[in-house]
């Protein structure tokens, strides 16, 4: 996409409410959007690669191998379009580098499991999340964000459920152990995609024409998706969320 064709017109649909009357407000919205998609989508990769080589089976291991060859080939699609839109995709990616691996140093996994675990859950939002704010873009950058999405047996979440699902089967004390995993895991997803919205949505004006009141209410609305989607997924693991 060429960098004129990037730009909206005026009081285009954004992620929560209208945008302002400026191409530039947008522009940099989406610069920080797919930034930050960018930098988790190489993270991933980075800790899919690293996980693998203590998987208990060859099948494990190859498993998640072709899931972090997947984050990767997301990755150079997203840097791609940004590069096509005339940004640099390290520099729209730097912002997000120090909140992104402290991110990761805070929930470190302690053991192949809780690895497991912590992709499940931290994917899911991801998605959910930038699906969410993806619906609201223009078309060739919504089309982008839904391509990042797998679905069927092939898709990450499905292959890691079914991973989960194996190991957990006649192990209440791993089930236990997992259970109180996600909980810290879900909180962290959620508190990391907070500051996505209000440290880099806000200040650059996309709350449009809605009060405060309004964005908030929305804002509100879409953890509480977030939240009631991570507990479907917790349950369909028999785990309490």
């Amino acid at each position: 996409m060429s960098e004129n064709n990037a730009a909206p017109v005026t009081g285009h649909s954004t992620a929560f409410g209208t945008a302002p009357g400026t191409p530039e407000a947008y522009r940099q919205f989406l610069s920080d959007l797919l930034g930050v998609i960018a930098y988790g989508e190489l993270s991933a990769f980075e800790r899919m690669s690293s996980d693998a080589r203590f998987s208990p089976s060859l099948r494990d291991r190859a498993a998640l191998g072709r899931l972090a060859v997947r984050e990767y080939d997301n990755f150079e699609r997203v840097t791609a379009y940004l590069e096509s839109m005339g940004i640099n995709a390290e520099d729209a990616m730097a912002p997000f580098q120090q909140s992104v691996d402290a991110f990761h140093d805070r929930t470190r996994p302690g053991d192949w499991h809780e690895s497991l675990m912590k992709f499940y859950v931290t994917d899911a939002i991801s998605d959910d999340f930038y699906a969410a704010l993806g619906s609201r873009l223009d078309p060739a950058s919504a089309e982008l964000i839904a391509s990042l999405q797998m679905t069927g047996s092939e898709a990450p979440g499905e292959v890691l459920f079914v991973r989960l699902q194996e190991s957990l089967k006649d192990d209440p004390r791993l089930a236990s152990r997992l259970a109180l995993w996600g909980r810290r895991l879900v909180g962290e997803a959620l508190t990391q995609a907070q500051r996505v919205v209000i440290e880099r949505a806000l200040p650059q004006g996309l709350d449009g024409f809605l009060s405060r009141e309004e964005y908030d209410a929305q804002i509100r609305e879409l953890f509480s998706q977030l939240t009631r989607n991570h507990s479907r997924r917790m349950s369909l693991l028999g785990l309490t969320a």
